[in-house]
């Protein structure tokens, strides 16, 4: 598969989850190139969000500096800077697709950086957000 997958912050944290293997072994493939989805994307909303989630969510959490040294690391894929005018699109977006603020900024993003798909389990498997279709991995 060509083009561009944007990856949300539940991919991410599966890599790190013990709890949840055939997850994890699937998050895995992705980040390491094994899965066909083409260019990965983040943005800084999932390096944020991909911190405190490992940080404070897991059931064995990361310490504070591995958790640190995986964000440099994710931070050498292409990364998305939030802006004041993706904020302002994204709150329009939620007003409109009845989405949380938070979802429809990581669509904004995804548009945003060209992206064909967004790779994550918390929207509807197949919704299409302008030219983003949401993909569930995990499926």
């Amino acid at each position: 598969m060509s083009g561009r997958s944007f990856v949300d912050t539940n991919v991410l944290v599966y890599c790190f989850d013990a709890g949840e293997p055939a997850k994890r072994k699937r998050a895995l493939e992705i980040m390491d190139g094994k899965a066909d989805v083409g260019d990965l994307v983040l943005s800084t909303q999932v390096l944020q969000e991909f911190y405190v989630t490992v940080t404070r969510k897991l059931k064995r959490p990361l310490p504070g500096p591995d958790a640190a040294a995986a964000v440099r690391e994710l931070a050498k894929l292409s990364v998305i800077q939030i802006d004041l005018a993706m904020v302002l699109s994204a709150i329009e977006d939620c007003q409109s697709y009845q989405l949380s603020l938070w979802d429809t900024l990581i669509l904004r993003s995804a548009l945003t950086a060209s992206c064909e798909r967004l790779l994550t389990e918390d929207l509807q498997h197949g919704f299409q957000f302008e030219s983003v279709r949401v993909e569930n991995p995990f499926l």
